[in-house]
């Protein structure tokens, strides 16, 4: 009996204290008696892994994801969802042309074979105490008493990539009876509405006005997904449904309303007046100048921009595409740290959240604050005077200009519309007809001369590519943490001695598609390069491909090179839309009911 108190009493302080105790156990059975033998020693280690929590697995926080490598951070991820939406590709979603599945991948694949430790959390953040660095989420699975359990979780550096919801201007009905095109679920919804509005409109009682009510598809917003939906709608209404319901095939309609004065403003004018074109040689009705002001259960009502006149429209089924909008979470943050007049999270040049040096944030939530020349003018003079003479010579200017482009790239934006080559060139436009290498400015002149330059500062769009751009970059920020530590690569601090740690984030522009349907596409890309029609659907089949296949290593062609062959042989976009969802699948598995990838293909890369 006693050797059994004498066990239980040392396994008992192992297990109270098992941080702090080795237990070694020789055990030897000789008559019938136990002999057991414990070593305690201090084994406790103390990890200095720095805690980074991400918020969200949208394009920033996935991009994140797939980009740190540094092991000494201890990477916990929460989010509401646990996949990565390839978001540009819902509107085909919506008619069926891609499958759900086939634009979602599992979070956990991003970080299965990094050797890092990543901890993935299924929950919602509900609240940012930025002052004790904590986050508390709520999960998004509900207990055995139906209710969802919350956590506090602890961080050194918090990443805010949670997107931003669909903004409703506070336009009454919007919420209630309009559909969403933000999420695959959104998307899976609006498939299953347009089904219904054909099935009820086939039944027996319908009378030909209610027929005309439910097979008018209203769509608010002329932006990107707008333009896109209605393409997709609409030739899938005229390639598919009407075959199926060839009965009601002339009662339908396509409206798409519009409150600015063209759709696609943010593209080249050339491509706003082929699309507004086409729209009306195709029979979507684009009413522009339109702005809704109200939403019922079966109407829409708009007031025009000209002459403030209100017009009631009936509906079947409104998509609203418009605007983006703040998170509530978001909202309560922005007035902990004394930014609630703001739309969105502001941030520094290197996405650090002003006022709070250890929380960044990325994409839809966040716009950068890029400071303005102005603001520093005196610092960077005071800077660039090596001699304290009072006045600067194009000499020393040229000494720090690499700097001031780089921490504000209004200066090289302003140079490159002016049609100038160097600094040299707008001293000289502020001096007069003076010889580069005599010009000498104080600093009222050298206001005079910059003083225009902040005209050229531009706020970043809210798209993919920015949020992917700005992952990537905060990743390789992370990984050359303690490296630009004591090397700083950043330009000058003009406020203040040395360098910036990290070079500021640079938004790099690869151009824009915007799908028109009827196998047309615009693409607006670099170097002022616009090009409209057939050939630029194929541009847009290409990229979406390649992207979808490249994770993987293009390895889609050796698993079923049958499906290739037949895209080799016929120029049909069928099959180029087969290949992209074939291409897709060991990328993009999960749906919004499968919450990990099934193995379908036994032919892994």
């Amino acid at each position: 009996m006693r050797s059994f108190t004498f066990f239980e009493r040392v396994s008992r302080a192992f297990h109270n204290n098992s941080s702090h105790f080795k237990l070694v156990a020789l055990c030897t059975v000789s008559g019938g008696g136990l002999l057991a033998y414990a070593e305690a020693a201090s084994s406790e280690a103390v990890s200095d892994k720095k805690k980074v929590v991400v918020l969200g697995t949208g394009w920033a926080g996935t991009s994140f994801l797939k980009n740190i490598n540094n092991p000494r951070y201890e990477v916990h991820v929460v989010s509401p969802r646990n996949y990565f939406a390839f978001t540009p590709l819902l509107p085909s979603v919506t008619c069926g042309t891609v499958e759900a599945r086939s634009i979602v991948e599992p979070v956990r694949n991003f970080f299965r074979k990094k050797n890092l430790d990543i901890q993935f959390s299924e929950a919602e953040c509900i609240k940012i105490d930025a002052k004790n660095r904590k986050v508390y989420c709520r999960s998004n699975i509900e207990n055995n008493l139906n209710e969802k359990e919350d956590f506090v979780v602890d961080y050194d550096y918090l990443i805010i990539s949670v997107g931003a919801n669909v903004n409703t201007f506070n336009t009454p009905g919007v919420v209630e009876n309009c559909h969403f095109l933000k999420e695959v679920e959104d998307a899976q919804k609006i498939r299953r509405t347009v089904i219904d509005c054909f099935e009820r409109a086939s039944l027996p009682n319908v009378s030909e006005e209610d027929k005309k009510r439910i097979l008018h598809f209203a769509i608010v917003g002329g932006g990107p997904t707008g333009v896109e939906f209605a393409a997709s709608l609409h030739d899938f209404v005229n390639e598919d449904l009407v075959k199926l319901y060839p009965g009601i095939k002339d009662f339908v309609k396509i409206t798409l309303l519009e409150a600015g004065d063209h759709i696609l403003s943010m593209f080249d004018k050339r491509i706003t007046a082929f699309a507004e074109d086409k729209f009306r040689r195709d029979g979507i009705n684009v009413k522009t100048g339109s702005m809704v002001v109200k939403v019922s259960e079966e109407d829409i009502s708009t007031k025009e921009m000209k002459n403030g006149e209100v017009t009631t429209i009936p509906y079947g089924m409104a998509v609203w595409s418009t605007g983006i909008g703040t998170r509530p979470f978001i909202k309560d943050f922005m007035k902990q740290i004394g930014q609630a007049n703001r739309r969105a999270l502001a941030t520094d040049e290197w996405l650090r959240v002003e006022g709070c040096d250890y929380v960044y944030a990325l994409g839809d939530c966040a716009t950068i604050n890029q400071r303005k020349v102005m603001e520093d003018i005196a610092a960077i003079f005071k800077k660039a005077d090596a001699d304290n003479s009072g006045t600067l010579t194009v000499k020393e200017f040229q000494e720090v200009i690499d700097d001031i482009c780089e921490r504000y790239p209004q200066v090289e934006l302003y140079l490159r519309s002016k049609q100038m080559s160097d600094i040299a060139d707008l001293l000289k436009e502020a001096k007069g007809d003076v010889a580069k290498e005599s010009i000498e400015l104080n600093i009222e002149e050298v206001k005079t001369a910059l003083s225009k330059v902040d005209s050229e500062m531009k706020f970043l769009p809210a798209t993919a590519q920015v949020a992917s751009q700005q992952g990537a970059y905060l990743a390789k920020c992370f990984d050359r943490m303690e490296e630009c530590e004591k090397n700083p690569e950043g330009p000058l601090r003009f406020r203040g001695e040395g360098r910036h740690r990290f070079k500021p984030f640079r938004y790099k522009h690869f151009g824009q598609f915007a799908p028109l349907g009827g196998e047309q596409a615009a693409a607006q890309l670099p170097g002022d390069w616009v090009s409209i029609g057939h050939s630029t659907q194929w541009l847009w089949y290409s990229v979406y491909a390649r992207f979808i296949a490249a994770p993987k290593g293009d390895c889609s062609r050796h698993r079923n090179p049958q499906i290739f062959e037949d895209v080799d042989n016929h120029s049909n976009s069928q099959t180029v839309e087969a290949v992209l969802r074939y291409s897709a699948m060991d990328c993009f598995l999960v749906s919004q009911d499968i919450k990990e990838p099934p193995n379908i293909n036994p032919y892994l890369c």
